[in-house]
Parts: C-alpha cells; structure tokens; sequence
C-alpha cells in the first residue's frame, strides 16, 4: 500500500490589516448588531477584561483579603484549642502541681517573722555570734525596705574573731529557724592577730494584711 504525501499549503493567508481597519472605521455606534466580525469579538473580549479588572477591583479584591483574615483567624482558634484542650487533658496534673507550691509558699512564709518577732531573731543572730566567742564592733538595723509581700531588714555588722569561727557563725547563721542571710562579706587582718569581719546581715519579715493593702492602694496610685 503506498501512503500519499500530505500536500502542505505554500503559505499563509495573508492578513489585510487595512480591511480590518476600514471595518473599525465603519462601525455604527447605534447599530451593534452589524458591526464586522473582527471588531465584534474584539469589543466583546475588552469589554470582558474591562469587566474582570473592575469586579477583582472593587469585589474580588476585598473578598480575598477578608478570606486571607478568615484563615489566619482559623489558625489562630485551632492553635487555641489546641492548647485548651492539652491544658484540659492535664488539668488534675496542673491543679497538684498548684497544691504543691501553695505548701510550698506556705513552708517559706512560715520562715519570715512577723514584726512582733522581728526583735526575737536580732537577738538570736548575735547570741549566735557571742556563743562562737565573737566580738561585735557594730550591730546596726538599717532602713527597713518595703517589698511586695515582705519587708528586708538589712543589718550592718563589724565583727572581730579568728577564720573559723566566722565559719561557725555563718553555719549557726544558716541553721536558725527564720531567713538569714549574709551579704556583702569582707575580711581583713585586724588587731592582736584577730580578723576582721564587714558585712551585711540581711533578715525578712512578711507584712501584715494592713501593710499589704497599704501596698496595693500604693501600687495602683503610681499606675494611675
């Protein structure tokens, strides 16, 4: 069977661009209908941009920024739940733990004196001091200062005795029932081969309800 050569056309038609032209001179603004093929499809298709242009404009365009707000408000409400739901899930965990450090404020709150007791443990930090044969120079309360839910009471102390014994009396220091803390510590040589101890003995106390709700209305008078 012999297959026959597709006989391809010599060229192109030829495009008259000036009969396109002669035709968009042509038209009839008031009859549409007869208006040539070539302006016919081309004023229906700018008319079809036109009209794709002004809906994205002013339709589309704010659709699509309120949708893009909509998803990431989507986002945003599933991350929350999300976390809800883990908190949900350890909720009896979370509550424990809550129980715990409430016990466990409570143990160190139990450890700052209230002003009444405030003189009891000046005394015991400088009998602790004269059991280990200690000679204070100086012992001197401070200015008070006012914290939150307690008060610091810095103590300025001068003290004279060999090495060990500072250790001792820091080590009795740490045992007392109450916080105290030493601060601020210098030692130098002193007279009769003795040392010499600077520091800042610092204990706390809680404030009563009267002082805490001086704090509060004190708090909120500086916010405003």
């Amino acid at each position: 069977m012999k297959i026959k050569p597709i006989s391809l056309p010599k060229s192109l038609p030829k495009i008259d661009f000036q009969a396109i032209v002669a035709d968009f001179r042509g038209m009839n603004p008031n009859d549409p209908g007869a208006w040539p093929l070539i302006p016919r499809i081309t004023v229906l298709l700018g008319l079809f941009i036109v009209i794709l242009v002004a809906g994205w404009w002013f339709l589309w365009n704010d659709q699509m920024t309120e949708l893009d707000a909509k998803k990431a408000e989507e986002e945003t409400l599933k991350q929350q739940f999300i976390d809800k739901k883990r908190q949900a899930i350890n909720l009896d965990l979370y509550t424990q733990q809550l129980g715990e450090i409430d016990r466990s404020f409570g143990a160190l709150l139990k450890q700052l004196p209230n002003k009444s007791e405030i003189e009891a443990l000046l005394i015991e930090v400088n009998q602790a001091g004269l059991g280990r044969g200690l000679q204070f120079e100086l012992f001197r309360p401070g200015q008070e200062q006012i914290k939150e839910f307690y008060a610091e009471l810095p103590i300025s102390v001068k003290i004279n005795g060999s090495y060990h014994d500072f250790g001792t009396f820091a080590a009795d220091i740490a045992k007392l029932p109450r916080i105290v803390t030493l601060n601020n510590i210098a030692i130098a040589a002193g007279k009769d081969g003795m040392l010499t101890l600077d520091a800042t003995t610092k204990t706390f106390r809680y404030l009563d309800e009267e002082e805490v709700a001086k704090q509060k209305k004190a708090a909120q008078g500086a916010k405003k």
